[in-house]
């Protein structure tokens, strides 16, 4: 039952249709089906398997700690401190070993330090900027998101797959030739 309040957690982005915002379990299964859909990008012997796993997981901290818009420096410096809490919080409410497996994929997510959980974390930064770019700039304008603010996020992209950073390039350089992003 708690896992079912990340539907309640309302993320800056937009359905890709730009009907309404997207909540957390809507964008934890849409980049689940990415790993799937473009696997072909990760890194040869990556687990894509575990790469699915590590992104259905890695929001459900978000119940509690909320989801910090990555372009507010302020939210994303308090994040890490409210993340830990609420991880402490939510994996306890589990099983001791299904607990113990599930903060061990969301810690590996974090920490990005597997090509897993750096392929995990590319999807995770890409699936915005391909929302906000089909979606004529979905909150960049709203928050005056600048091209350098989202350049700055393709690095993380870059980190986890070459050819989903230069396609993340690509979007933004569309994207801010569009007027969808602040110079």
């Amino acid at each position: 039952m708690e896992i079912d309040k990340l539907k309640r957690v309302i993320r800056r982005n937009h359905l890709m249709d730009g009907s309404r915002r997207e909540n957390d379990a809507e964008h934890s299964w849409y980049v689940g089906m990415l790993a799937m859909i473009l696997g072909e990008h990760a890194p040869p012997g990556t687990d894509l398997q575990r790469v699915v796993a590590m992104l259905l997981v890695h929001d459900l901290v978000e119940i509690d700690a909320g989801d910090a818009f990555i372009y507010d420096p302020v939210e994303v410096a308090a994040q890490p401190e409210r993340e830990k809490a609420a991880a402490d919080r939510i994996f306890a409410l589990l099983p001791e070993e299904q607990g113990c497996e599930l903060r061990a994929l969301w810690e590996e997510f974090e920490e990005r330090a597997t090509p897993e959980a750096r392929f995990a974390k590319a999807l995770d930064r890409f699936a915005p900027i391909l929302a906000n770019h089909h979606t004529e700039g979905g909150s960049w304008p709203l928050f005056k998101v600048s091209v350098g603010q989202v350049r700055e996020k393709v690095k993380i992209i870059e980190e986890g797959s070459a050819s989903l950073g230069a396609y993340a390039t690509e979007l933004i350089e569309l994207s801010a030739a569009r007027g969808h992003l602040s110079e």
